[in-house]
């Protein structure tokens, strides 16, 4: 029996604009939507596995995820990394759309990275295969 992971989470300062980007920019689907109250369990997933992990778009209202993800981006230090196929492809296609990197690829022995800012407080890395 293995452990596997299905829920991860990014803190962001706005649900509804993370969604946005998360969707329309970064290609995500919206796998569970479910008002909680002021927030909601906001979840996407990627659409080529649709029953695969999901990441929450979880609000950074209490104190500690504010300061945490103000250091990490400080320091310039990504909150998640996602993998793609082609992050020079990818990366082309997402500035095209205005997405700001704050890192452009960049190869790193076997594997070829570039961060972006996902305009929800966090630094967001891709990464594929040299």
């Amino acid at each position: 029996m293995s452990i596997r992971i299905n829920l991860t989470s990014v803190f962001v300062d706005d649900q509804s604009k993370a969604l946005d980007f998360y969707t329309e920019k970064l290609g995500f689907v919206s796998k569970h939507d479910v008002p909680l109250g002021e927030f909601r369990w906001l979840t996407v997933v990627s659409p080529d596995a649709p029953d695969g992990p999901e990441l929450l778009l979880e609000p950074d209202q209490h104190p500690a995820a504010k300061t945490f993800t103000a250091a990490l981006v400080d320091d310039g230090i990504p909150a998640a990394s996602f993998a793609v196929d082609d992050v020079r492809g990818t990366h082309a296609r997402l500035a095209s759309q205005g997405v700001r990197f704050t890192q452009e690829p960049t190869e790193m022995g076997p594997v070829v990275t570039a961060v972006l800012d996902d305009t929800c407080g966090n630094l967001i890395q891709l990464s594929s295969l040299a």
